[in-house]
């Protein structure tokens, strides 16, 4: 973060995000991918997060690109589908050297994806809210979130009729030490009892979807759902978390979001999360409050201003 002369007062410039994206991918047991970071990791150490990164302009033509290369990078899963009925059906070991030269720079994914006439499902991602890092943040991201389900979304190497599954698997700790499919309840759940680590994002997205993707079988009905979020006002929302000055009667953070009775919503609407963090900025605990129903009563004029607000 970056200092400037104000008089005689220096003040901090807030460190510019830099654009990145994400898939939640959701199995047909209304499971979701999930990697945990390298506990080495600069940002989010140790943490589950959706397989994702930052966008690179010498790989990516879009950020739906940046979150199908980076889902492929560090879970091996390939959101791409033929366009050749001659198309080689990739061995796993074919697979693995591609994501190991793709990671290092050693091979562009486009590339890869021409020399094996393979066209990546961008079309299968649907728009599921941008967060942006707070201010104070010394390394700060602009997130694109999408979501995407399998197997419509055609999907290299993982299970579509009588296929054999691929199971999705870390990247060697490059960045991720684990890569797994879990139910949202289940998440949830291990979050709550200390067994693994989220940040406020993931939460929020995950807390979200867990009222949908009820139940062990996916259902048109709830990808009906999920894509009516996508196409309205929740799934354009961009997130700006600003903490209130004190924290709550147990010590924890109040992470304000916009809509929130103190972020230009009506008296009495809470769009919020209370967060304990632990050790390296790490959530311990979080609580989503939000007591309004995201399909019918967002309010428009609060996400009218200046979305990203850096």
């Amino acid at each position: 973060m970056a200092t400037v002369s104000k008089g005689t007062r220096p003040t901090k410039v807030p460190a510019t995000p830099r654009p990145s994206a994400s898939a939640v991918i959701v199995n047909g047991r209304n499971e979701i991918l999930f990697v945990q970071r390298n506990p080495e990791a600069r940002s989010f150490g140790g943490t589950y997060v959706f397989p994702g990164g930052n966008f690179d302009p010498k790989q990516d033509e879009s950020l739906q690109m940046t979150a199908i290369r980076e889902t492929f990078e560090e879970s091996g899963l390939l959101l791409a589908s033929s366009q050749s009925s001659s198309s080689p059906n990739l061995e796993d070991s074919a697979l693995d050297e591609a994501r190991n030269s793709i990671h290092s720079d050693k091979m562009l994914f486009r590339d890869f994806l021409s020399q094996n006439k393979l066209k990546a499902d961008v079309g299968s991602l649907l728009p599921f809210t941008q967060w942006i890092t707070p201010r104070i943040v010394p390394r700060r991201f602009h997130a694109q979130f999408f979501v995407t389900f399998l197997p419509s979304a055609p999907s290299t190497g993982f299970s579509s009729g009588d296929k054999q599954q691929r199971l999705p698997t870390p990247d060697g700790g490059q960045e991720v030490i684990s890569a797994r499919f879990i139910h949202p309840t289940n998440l949830i759940s291990e979050f709550h009892s200390g067994a693994i680590a989220l940040m406020p994002p993931q939460y929020y997205i995950v807390d979200t979807l867990s009222t949908i993707l009820k139940g062990h079988e996916n259902t048109q009905e709830q990808r009906d759902l999920v894509a009516t979020l996508s196409s309205g006002l929740f799934g354009s929302m961009v997130i700006n978390p600003e903490g209130l000055p004190k924290k709550d009667d147990k010590g924890r953070t109040v992470l304000t979001y916009e809509g929130d009775e103190t972020r230009g919503g009506k008296k009495g609407r809470l769009h919020r999360s209370l967060v304990m963090f632990g050790p390296g900025g790490v959530p311990t605990e979080i609580e989503l409050q939000r007591n309004f129903d995201v399909f019918t009563e967002i309010e428009p004029h609060v996400f009218s201003r200046s979305q990203a607000k850096l």
